[in-house]
Parts: structure tokens; C-alpha cells; sequence
């Protein structure tokens, strides 16, 4: 592994660092600039901040120079968001569409398409989301029931999807239905893209335990979509999908939220058991602070090598999957170790009045959805299982059967 930047890397760091400076606080230095503002003047600065981003070359660093990017090997991006992540940068509302919707409109949609649609996504004035998971399919992505139906020119949707991050403030989204019952499950999918604000789209959002409402439930009824919006061919949407689900992945990977660095500063201000001495002396909490030091280190290790092969030109395979099994399951394990240790104040969820403005308390209750995100644990590992150890393959009885000939639920 190479633990250095090129020279050209380098710059680009000094670059990137100084651009962050000139337009961002830093991480911890006032309050986070999503608790001081509504959900409107942070989806506004967002944007401001996006449109900033693009103007300075900073956003899709490694797209093609005629879709806005910078056409950069992806180690730049790696470093551009090394340093993006020290600062209080407003850009969750482009994470989706950005990193898994956009680039599969890059692969797939018409050249007309891609310079009407990408342009303003980059620029931050479009925002786009992923309806993929259903009530009944949210691992089993294939397994999802919404229907879309030809209509001439058109194709009548009819269907729910849910856990859509961001649906209630997207302008657009990709979309994938079931076209062909008749064919088994992963070869009757077809995917499209369409305007979120189509007649007979309805957005719930659903509130969440942590205060939130970050995800919906998106209804459609007799949703007409034009043939022209159908990404790749008709059937082939599984090949299609996974283009976002590996873009989705990558993406989700690397967890935001507390760390073992965290969690080891709370113990130097909590009392052990004995109510003298701080919870670091205490030996069991030693060693659990140990474990998560060495598998964060370990993961930072493997993240070198990730970063090593994309500086030489390199694709990483599957075994990038092993981050985000460690991240979330890291992430839930240290917030919960943290919110016992507050004893009865961990139950203070409150960021003017909990601990290190309740970081853990906060992340416990979104943790969860982080291992669920991109591919549940058991899916990951059997990526890793099977693609990187070279495992067999799980049996799939259901492999050569038409969809409507699956057996269900009453």
C-alpha cells in the first residue's frame, strides 16, 4: 500500500482543503448547520452549496468533461471527500441522486436526456431519489410487485414503494416496476425515470423515532410515464438496477458518526461503576475499546488498499462490501455501548442538554437503518462469500420460476 499522495494528488488535497475553508465551518466548531435551520433553509443551502461545488470543480470529479465532471481518476474524489467530510458541508440532499441515480442516467439514458437531466442535478437545482424497496421486497429487491402496463406511448404504473429517502423534496426519480409477470423475477423488470410531481404520485413521509423524516412512502396511481423514460431495454431492468445498487453500495460504505475517537473521549469524562475513577480505567470497558480500535484501524487499512488501486487506475472489486458490514454494525455496537454507559441520562436524546450534544444517541437511532441501506448484512456477506472467498453460490429455487407462479403469503 502507498500511504502518500502523488504530487498532482497533493495539490488537488491543498485545493480542495481551501476551497472547504473559504465555504464551510468545520465539523464541531458552532452547532451542526442542520439542527439551526428548517428543513426549507437547509434543502436551500444545500443547493447554494452544491451550485458552489460545481463552479469550483468539485462535483462529479470523475464524470466525462462533456457531462460537467472533470473526467479525474476516482482517487480524486476519494480525496475531495476526505476533506469535505472535516467540514459542516450541507450535501445529504445530492447524496442519491448524485452517487446511484445520475450516474445510471449517464449509463443509460439518451444523449438528449443526459444533457437535459445531468447538467442541473450536478449544478444542485434538481434533486433526485431511488424508489426501489416495497412493503414486500425491500432486501429482495426482484421481488417487487408494482406494475407498469403499455399504453401505446405511455406506461400506466400502478404500485407503492417505501423507505424513499428524500422522495418529499425530489424532482425527479428512478423508478423500478414489473413489466412481465409471466417471466421469473429478475427478468421481468424494466426500469424508467419520471417527474415526482406526475399526477397520481402521492409522498408520505414517514416519521421517524429520532425526530425525523427523512423517509416516505411513495403511492402510484395510474401513473403515466412515457416510453421514451425507460432506461436500457424492456425486461433488462435487474442489469439496470444493479448499475445504482453497486453506485449505492460505494456510497453508503463509509458510515458518518461516532467513532472509537468519540466514544474514548466519553469515557475520560464518565465515571466507572465505583463513581471515582472515569470509565477509561474501568478494564472492561478497556477492551472493548481495544476491539473497536483494531477493527477500525483494520478497515482503515483496507480502505488504503481500495484507495491505492483506484490511485493506480485500478477498479476494486466486492470486498468493499466488508466496509459497510463493519461501519453499521460498528456505529450501532458504539452508540449503545455509549448510552449504557451514560446510565440514566442516556435516555436524553436532547443536543442542548445530552452529552457531546447527544452524537450517540442520535446515531443509535438511525443505525439500524444504515445496515439495512444498500444491502442488508446476510446480502452483503454473501456477496463476500461468494465473490471474494469464492464460496458456493446460495440455492435459489425460485430461479427459473414466473413471477406469478410464486408461491405467497395469504
Amino acid at each position: 500500500m502507498d500511504f502518500n499522495d502523488s504530487p498532482e494528488e497533493a495539490a488537488f488535497r491543498l485545493k480542495a482543503r481551501a476551497f472547504m475553508e473559504k465555504t464551510c465551518k468545520p465539523k464541531g466548531a458552532d452547532k451542526a448547520l442542520a439542527q439551526e435551520l428548517d428543513g426549507k433553509e437547509f434543502l436551500a443551502a444545500a443547493k447554494a452549496y452544491q451550485k458552489k461545488k460545481a463552479e469550483a470543480g468539485f462535483a462529479g470529479i470523475t464524470w466525462a468533461k462533456e457531462q460537467g465532471g472533470q473526467a479525474l481518476p476516482p482517487i480524486y474524489s476519494v480525496i475531495f471527500g476526505q476533506e469535505e467530510s472535516k467540514f459542516d458541508a450541507p450535501a445529504g440532499p445530492f447524496a442519491i441522486g448524485l452517487g446511484m441515480c445520475i450516474p445510471t442516467m449517464i449509463a443509460f439514458a439518451t444523449d438528449a436526456q443526459k444533457k437535459r437531466y445531468v447538467g442541473p442535478a450536478l449544478r444542485g437545482e434538481e434533486i433526485w431519489c431511488q424508489l426501489f424497496s416495497e412493503p414486500a421486497a425491500g432486501s429482495d429487491v426482484a421481488g417487487l410487485k408494482t406494475r407498469a402496463v403499455r399504453d401505446g406511448d405511455e406506461w400506466v404504473v400502478n404500485g407503492q414503494k417505501v423507505w424513499t429517502s428524500g422522495a418529499h423534496y425530489s424532482d425527479y426519480g428512478i423508478l423500478l416496476v414489473r413489466t412481465n409477470p409471466d417471466a421469473p423475477k429478475h427478468k421481468g423488470l424494466t426500469m424508467f425515470f419520471l417527474d415526482m410531481k406526475s399526477p397520481g404520485v402521492e409522498v408520505r413521509p414517514i416519521h421517524q423515532m429520532s425526530g425525523g423524516s427523512n423517509f416516505n412512502e411513495v403511492y402510484f396511481t395510474d401513473v403515466r410515464i412515457p416510453h421514451s423514460q425507460m432506461l436500457g431495454a424492456e425486461g433488462q431492468g435487474w442489469n439496470v438496477a444493479l448499475v445504482t445498487l453497486m453506485n449505492e453500495r460505494l456510497a453508503v460504505g463509509g458510515s458518518p458518526g461516532p467513532d472509537y475517537a468519540e466514544i474514548m473521549d466519553l469515557a475520560r469524562r464518565l465515571p466507572a461503576a465505583d463513581g471515582q475513577s472515569p470509565l477509561i480505567k474501568d478494564q472492561a470497558f478497556r477492551a472493548k475499546l481495544a476491539d473497536w480500535y483494531v477493527k477500525s484501524e483494520g478497515y482503515k487499512l483496507t480502505k488504503f488498499r481500495t484507495q491505492t488501486a483506484l490511485s493506480k487506475g485500478e477498479t476494486p472489486g466486492p470486498e468493499a462490501s466488508i466496509g459497510k458490514i463493519l461501519t453499521a454494525n460498528g456505529l450501532q455496537d458504539i452508540t449503545n455501548a455509549a448510552i449504557e454507559a451514560e446510565d440514566h441520562y442516556g435516555i436524553i436524546s436532547d443536543t442542548a442538554l445530552a452529552p457531546m450534544e447527544a452524537v450517540f444517541q442520535q446515531s443509535y437511532m438511525w443505525a439500524p437503518g444504515l445496515r439495512i441501506a444498500g444491502g442488508t448484512d446476510e446480502i452483503l456477506k454473501n456477496i463476500i462469500a461468494e465473490r471474494v472467498l469464492g464460496l458456493p453460490g446460495d440455492v435459489r429455487v425460485d430461479k427459473d420460476v414466473a413471477y406469478k407462479d410464486l408461491p405467497t403469503g395469504r
